[in-house]
């Protein structure tokens, strides 16, 4: 396999600024939330996936969503895209969905104005009256890099200068 990205903690800072107001934690409890991420990682050798891990526990009832700032970053090699999807169990159980279907981010994120912080938000489309509960710790979302091309008559040259939504600008 090809070695292409390498995922890493956003600042301590960026990550406080972030988790006020998602989460109800004062900043000691956030800066602990901080020391305590792990970065994503495949469960074994076949996994395509990177698993994401909850930076805390969260509740999502049916019909509802949640911002996740992870705390994470990643430096990915041009032509190559990383892919967020949910857990497929946590998908097939509860219907758990990404409110943007699939998350893209691209290599040039890492260098945005907010670090590249992966944000994932999350909506329990669930149909039965299912709650969803992830402990923190627990691997609630994965993500897959991607090799993608261009078309021969390409001549873009503009710079990321911003996080989400940026480029259309």
């Amino acid at each position: 396999m090809k070695k292409i990205a390498k995922f890493e903690k956003v600042s301590k800072e960026n990550f406080i600024s972030a988790w006020i107001g998602v989460f109800d934690k004062d900043k000691e409890l956030i800066e602990q939330a901080f020391n305590q991420l792990k970065l994503p990682k495949r469960a074994t050798i076949g996994s395509a996936g990177y698993d994401f891990f909850a930076p805390d526990s969260f509740f999502i009832k049916p019909g509802e969503s949640i911002i996740i700032p992870t705390g994470i970053r990643v430096s990915i090699e041009m032509g190559w895209v990383l892919k967020i999807y949910p857990r497929s169990g946590l998908g097939f159980k509860y219907r758990l969905q990404l409110n943007n279907t699939v998350g893209i981010i691209d290599s040039d994120y890492y260098h945005s104005d907010n670090e590249g912080h992966i944000f994932i938000k999350l909506t329990n489309d669930n149909r039965e009256g299912k709650s969803i509960s992830i402990a923190k710790g627990d691997a609630f979302c994965q993500g897959i890099f991607v090799q993608y091309g261009i078309t021969y008559d390409d001549d873009t040259i503009d710079l990321r200068n911003g996080g989400f939504g940026s480029t259309d600008k």
